[in-house]
């Protein structure tokens, strides 16, 4: 069974891992991460990147743009203001409608302020922007993001860089279950197990950053990755086994031999 390609705002992609721009050991290593996650789209910063001055050099000259969509983010927003105008930015100097949304709600834990993110979410929309909106795992948030036209929702599986991995399960099969859009596992990815939990439980792609950019070695943790997406995906695909209280045997008990049942027989 071959992997089916991922249909994503308009565009047809082979690769279900989304993977981020930042926090690498240097620019090279990026690169080579990127190719051995198979990633056909990449996330990158807005507000961290430098476009009054072109010559200072900046993560964009690094990544080939014939090869990866870009999906800009508006990390660092925490008001639907700031996030709106860091859009507006994002289309204009890289010529991309797409946009990861986040907006946040205090420092610590990263978390989405889920009143200024519908309202950010909202206004992009009518801007024709294809919006991807950072969200905590709550059905009802994700219900009104779909109902206002985003193109995805990219629930949490736990905070931002944690590592934790999938803390609720269920309120990520229920948000599956219940939205006709595609449903993008983003932030709290730690190990190739939890990618292949994320898409066991129904994810569609899976987006990080930090499990391969602050592993020790970065190129090698995206192609776990990659293998790690690819096998969840497929062993959904092909449909598990029930689960069982008791042993069931593997072997067939029809056309056994049967051994002598006692002594002279």
């Amino acid at each position: 069974m071959e992997q089916e390609l991922f249909e994503l705002a308009g565009k047809s992609y082979q690769s279900r891992l989304i993977l981020g721009t930042s926090r690498y050991p240097n620019p090279k290593i990026m690169v080579e991460a990127l190719e051995a996650s198979g990633t056909q789209l990449v996330t990158v910063s807005i507000r961290r990147l430098n476009f009054a001055d072109r010559d200072a050099g900046s993560i964009l000259d690094y990544i080939d743009r014939d090869r990866y969509d870009l999906l800009p983010n508006t990390a660092g927003c925490y008001t639907a203001r700031d996030a709106v105008l860091t859009a507006e930015l994002a289309r204009e100097a890289l010529e991309v409608d797409r946009v990861k949304v986040e907006v946040i709600g205090e420092e610590e834990t990263l978390l989405p302020d889920v009143e200024e993110l519908l309202n950010a979410c909202s206004q992009l929309v009518k801007l024709g922007f294809q919006v991807f909106p950072y969200c905590n795992d709550d059905l009802i948030t994700c219900l009104k993001l779909q109902d206002m036209g985003c193109a995805a929702v990219m629930p949490l599986a736990s905070p931002i860089g944690s590592g934790m991995g999938i803390r609720n399960p269920y309120n990520l099969q229920i948000i599956r279950e219940k939205i006709e859009i595609p449903m993008i596992i983003d932030a709290g990815i730690g190990t190739p197990s939890d990618a292949v939990l994320a898409m066991e439980i129904g994810a569609d792609a899976i987006l990080l950053n930090t499990a391969v950019s602050g592993a020790h070695h970065p190129v090698a943790m995206a192609r776990a990755m990659r293998l790690a997406v690819e096998s969840g995906w497929l062993g959904r695909k092909a449909g598990r086994i029930p689960t069982r209280l008791y042993a069931k045997a593997s072997s067939p008990k029809e056309g056994q031999i049967v051994t002598g049942a006692g002594k002279g027989e």
